[in-house]
């Protein structure tokens, strides 16, 4: 089993990421308990990776003219918790106590507006494209800590697409959801 960095969280916070403060967030409801984690994937230019433009898109600092697409979603305000990397690098955006925006219009057990209750991960990727064995190892570990910390998000785990089916893909075909679970048990079965 690959290793990966530590993990804890404290108050809200990953330890082991690196703290990218966003501006998009807001408090969660009163008396909402986190029972969901929610896995999506992203990349700017759609199937490109690095450059940095998902982290300047989460705050608010994409330069809209430095790629065709990035027209397409000029002016939009969206975040999420964690961005996990090609790398494995983990990069914490929002504090798991506030209210990221990943979800959009969604529902989950019948319980709508997912935001409200779930922690976005954002993997770096694409619905055409394999993820990378890193991402699988630090999500898991990552996933692990939050479950520890958040008990009700133990049998909770679902995709963009399972939230918002017919609006989101992600996190797509090539996400392969066994593998992550295998990993997550394995970890799980050594804290």
């Amino acid at each position: 089993m690959q290793q990966a960095p530590f993990f804890q969280v404290i108050d809200g916070q990953l330890i082991g990421a690196r703290q990218v403060p966003s501006p998009n967030y807001n408090s969660r409801p009163e008396q909402i308990e986190i029972q969901l984690v929610v896995v999506h994937n992203i990349s700017l230019p759609p199937s490109q990776f690095g450059g940095g433009y998902i982290e300047q898109f989460f705050q608010n600092q994409l330069d809209w003219s430095q790629h065709p697409y990035f027209q397409t979603i000029e002016g939009m305000q969206v975040s999420a918790h964690l961005l996990i990397l090609r790398s494995g690098e983990v990069l914490q955006f929002v504090n798991f106590n506030d209210r990221a925006w990943h979800a959009g219009r969604s529902s989950y057990m019948a319980k709508k507006e997912c935001n409200d209750y779930s922690i976005g991960i954002e993997l770096e990727g694409s619905d055409d494209l394999p993820f990378e064995d890193m991402q699988y190892v630090v999500l898991a570990q990552v996933t692990a800590a939050l479950q520890s910390s958040y008990p009700k998000i133990l049998q909770h785990l679902a995709g963009h697409s399972d939230i918002a089916p017919g609006r989101k893909t992600d996190p797509g075909p090539f996400f392969d959801w066994l593998k992550f679970r295998t990993l997550l048990q394995q970890y799980k079965a050594n804290q």
